[in-house]
């Protein structure tokens, strides 16, 4: 079969991780003709196992990544007003520790991280002394003074799926379960095949193709045909989760003796999220998973602060992810900069091949933006940008914001529990109404506040297949459902599937 006799489409993308989507959704809003691959599921990896947070990396001032923290801190103003039911501002305590980072070094690291980036809506930063500032209460009685400063906390793994629906909106077609697994440039274009989970085999033209394939960049280079020097780095970062160490919405960065901060954060309202880690990694991404002495230094990190104690014992879950990061020759896994860089390869003025390297949640935006201009005109496209003024799918909020928004539904869903309304406002934002419809016709309830509608909609809506990817990536449900609810879960899915075979 000639590539005259497939189907050609202008761009392939290959991943389904938030700088997947990214790109997807750019390209497809200036008019190409975008499919987008992903072998397992969207934020199946790195994306689903982030620290939550939209932030200028504070700490990347200490190793001189400025145009890294201008840019995210710009990015994190960006998003904030792109989808406010999923990134919300949050203020960071940073407890002074003696004998660590002296106090004007880290309020002059502040007063850049206040105004390089632009900072508009989020408040600056000040200082609190115990006694008068309740957000030193949780702290142990050392911690006498502290900055509080603004960043932003993220639904990472919703902000891949918002921003998929947004490029299948724009036209883009989101294949999740396959997976690209040959290519090959013939007659000026990519000649790829592309491999079903259930193994179903087919081909597909494409102008040019974009690897975002994360841990597994490299991996996709070589069944391209691809050998190229390595660039990849991949480093390990670990969470856990407890049951809530302290009341309030603050959240706190804490210093160590080894250089790094850990981050104590408030998660799901009843839970606090204490990470990350950086390990280098060697192993299969895939089966990657928090090991007890990470688990136990993460814990131990939080406990020398805390006023309470933090002990393993209490850990509720625990995740990881791999982050590929662009390996700039540091030794230590800490400081390899979380900025993204791209190759592109376009031999002969053949079919372009760009491959992602690095990157972070917050920059995913502006990566997407650069990725097209270095890759567009290799293609003989002109575009202008769009998207630093475009609202994500179920950001378009009335005025009043977020809060106002969460009131107007409760009173709407008056026959529902507060807390129900709330979660999914939080979660799909103006689009409630097409989880809930009228709010009268939620079918099964499968424990705590998870109802069949909104797996429905999940299924139908958000490529959700498996319980594992509803209660863990899509929700955080899985936090409060028993394993016999969990596997009815499990078991509703599989019935979907039993259904979409037999229609097929």
């Amino acid at each position: 079969m000639s590539p005259s006799d497939e189907a050609v489409v202008d761009l392939c993308v290959i991943g389904g991780g938030i700088n997947g989507v990214g790109i997807a959704r750019d390209a497809a809003g200036r008019g190409l003709d975008v499919l987008l691959a992903e072998r397992d599921d969207l934020a199946c990896a790195t994306s689903s196992a982030s620290s939550k947070l939209i932030h200028g990396g504070l700490r990347y001032l200490e190793q001189y990544q400025f145009r890294l923290v201008r840019e995210s801190l710009a990015e994190r103003e960006v998003l904030l007003a792109a989808a406010p039911h999923l990134i919300r501002p949050l203020r960071f305590v940073l407890p002074l520790h003696a004998g660590l980072r002296p106090a004007w070094m880290i309020r002059l690291g502040l007063f850049f991280y206040d105004h390089i980036g632009g900072r508009g809506t989020l408040p600056p930063t000040r200082t609190l002394r115990r006694g008068r500032d309740a957000a030193l209460e949780p702290l142990a009685p050392a911690c006498s003074r502290a900055f509080e400063y603004s960043d932003c906390w993220a639904d990472d793994a919703r902000l891949v799926a918002v921003n998929a629906m947004d490029a299948r909106e724009r036209g883009a077609r989101i294949e999740v379960g396959w997976a690209v697994t040959a290519g090959e440039r013939e007659r000026g274009l990519w000649r790829l095949r592309l491999e079903s989970a259930d193994g179903r085999v087919r081909s597909l033209c494409a102008r040019a193709v974009v690897n975002a394939a994360g841990p597994w960049v490299e991996q996709v280079l070589h069944s391209l045909g691809e050998h190229r020097p390595r660039h990849l780095r991949l480093v390990k970062g670990s969470h856990v989760v407890l049951p809530r160490l302290y009341e309030g919405a603050q959240c706190y960065t804490l210093q160590n003796a080894d250089g790094r901060v850990v981050f104590m954060i408030p998660y799901e309202d009843d839970f606090t999220l204490i990470g990350t880690t950086d390990v280098p990694f060697t192993g299969d991404p895939r089966r990657v998973a928090a090991d007890r002495t990470e688990i136990d230094y993460l814990c131990a990190v939080a406990g020398e602060y805390s006023r309470r104690a933090v002990s393993p014992s209490a850990l509720v879950w625990s995740y990881a992810g791999v982050r590929p990061l662009y390996d700039d020759g540091r030794r230590d896994a800490s400081t390899v900069t979380r900025d993204y860089a791209f190759d592109l390869d376009a031999p002969g003025g053949g079919a372009p091949l760009l491959s992602v390297f690095g990157g972070k949640l917050t920059t995913y935006r502006k990566l997407a933006e650069h990725a097209l201009s270095a890759l567009l005109p290799a293609l003989g496209v002109r575009s202008t940008p769009w998207t630093r003024r475009a609202v994500l799918p179920g950001g378009d909020l009335p005025r009043g914001g977020a809060e106002a928004f969460v009131a107007d539904q409760g009173r709407r869903y008056g026959n529902l529990p507060a807390h129900l309304v709330r979660r999914l406002c939080r979660a799909y934002g103006t689009r409630i109404e097409r989880v809930l419809g009228d709010g009268r016709e939620l079918g099964e309830r499968f424990g705590a506040d998870l109802f069949e509608a909104e797996l429905r909609y999940l299924h139908a809506q958000e490529w959700t297949h498996t319980a594992e990817s509803a209660l863990w990536r899509r929700s955080k449900l899985g936090l409060r459902l028993d394993a016999a609810q969990r596997a009815r879960v499990e078991g509703w899915f599989a019935a979907q599937d039993v259904r979409t075979r037999a229609s097929a």
